[in-house]
């Protein structure tokens, strides 16, 4: 394997330090040219004493000079930041992948230039074909540039339909774990907290996937995702949950065939198997041991107690700015939860009151995109106001 140039958007959360970690279990074949974060500088400081980037971008000034004081002066580190700063770690000194790991719609114009400059990506920012998959496919395709899912669902289904035709696919089915609250009453829902919500039955993840993944928003995103993904219709999407989350989602063929992906809920196998890409490799690795699992049980989704579900399909069928609008009423509703300012319940709900007052006008540009999104975290901050919120 030709040694690979990665940039790393959002090197700091859960997706971009099991990166890392597998990164270094194979120093020789890579080489980290940039590293993009938020403003958690300690760290990209401690990243940046390991791996020497030569470019380092955060959010903003104030996280740029906090950040600069932490690096040794014998590293050479250009530090960048802003919207103009991530755009210069994607694409500056030709990297061959880039890992979109930003959290939220942040990663949509950085990883739209990449696809634009036909550099390959590891796609763990769902967000971007959430809110934008028809430009950013069409771009892909128009550039040669290829989209390599890192969400371990995803990555599941692209490795099950290997060496298969489109035709010969009847649906697509994402495993779901269920989440903290499968088997809460409906009237107890309203009632949990954050700090109950944060604990994940079987993955560890970054605060607002896990918040996602109990409302079973991020199962409604992951929907949106691998319809632009896999190319297919809302029709072959199912979803089902899977507590055991070892089955990480299937691929059903026409003769009645599935075809499972199966392994340990551990992030970097799916993270290992896109930087490696198109090759398999040995990275060291927990594996199953198949006499020691648990029984394998699936079950319907409850859309009576998880709507934010059925929201999503609801907003992927719309299409043109409703998927745009779910997500950014969603970053917005979710960030007031984990505030402690909303109800759990009151998550999906201000989103669908959201999603209700849009007029899922069209995004032909990335630019209607982000107005989009612009206007839906506007009108979830409005009803949150006027509830007190």
């Amino acid at each position: 394997m030709v040694k690979r140039r990665l940039a790393i958007l959002g090197s700091t959360g859960s997706i971009g330090r099991n990166t890392l970690d597998v990164v270094a279990k194979k120093s020789g074949m890579f080489e980290v040219v940039s590293l993009a974060a938020a403003r958690s500088v300690e760290l990209l400081a401690e990243q940046a004493r390991l791996f020497e980037p030569e470019i380092l971008a955060v959010l903003d000034e104030q996280a740029a000079r906090a950040l600069k004081k932490l690096l040794p002066a014998n590293l050479k580190n250009k530090v960048v930041f802003g919207s103009a700063g991530y755009l210069e770690a994607t694409l500056a000194n030709d990297p061959d992948l880039v890992l979109s790991a930003m959290v939220g719609s942040a990663g949509l114009l950085p990883t739209y230039a990449a696809v634009e400059a036909g550099i390959d990506v590891a796609l763990a920012n769902k967000e971007t074909l959430v809110a934008a998959g028809e430009l950013v496919m069409a771009k892909a395709g128009e550039k040669g540039a290829s989209l390599i899912p890192v969400d371990s669902e995803h990555s599941a289904i692209f490795q099950c339909l290997m060496g298969n035709h489109k035709n010969e696919v009847r649906h697509i089915w994402l495993t779901a774990s269920g989440g903290p609250f499968r088997n809460y009453p409906a009237d107890e829902l309203a009632a949990v907290t954050a700090k109950q919500a944060l604990k994940h039955p079987n993955w560890s993840m970054g605060p607002k996937i896990t918040i996602d993944s109990a409302t079973l928003m991020n199962k409604g995103l992951e929907v949106i995702e691998a319809r632009w993904l896999f190319d297919t219709g809302f029709n072959e999407i199912k979803v089902v949950i899977h507590p055991q989350s070892m089955i990480h989602s299937l691929v059903e063929y026409v003769d009645g065939s599935f075809v499972a992906q199966m392994g340990p809920a551990d992030m970097r196998i799916p993270i290992a198997f896109a930087l490696g890409y198109p090759e398999r490799l040995d990275w060291g690795l927990e594996t199953l041991d198949l006499t020691a699992m648990s029984d394998l049980t699936f079950e319907e989704p409850d859309l009576t107690r998880f709507p934010a579900l059925a929201l999503a399909f609801e907003a992927g069928r719309a299409g043109g700015a409703a998927p745009a609008v779910l997500n950014g009423a969603n970053e917005v509703a979710v960030a007031s939860f984990l505030n402690g300012n909303l109800d759990f319940c009151g998550i999906t709900a201000c989103v669908q009151a959201v999603l209700e007052s849009s007029g899922h006008n069209g995004a032909d540009s990335v630019a209607e995109v982000l107005e989009a999104d612009r206007w839906a975290r506007e009108k979830a901050s409005d009803w949150l106001k006027a509830r007190g919120v």
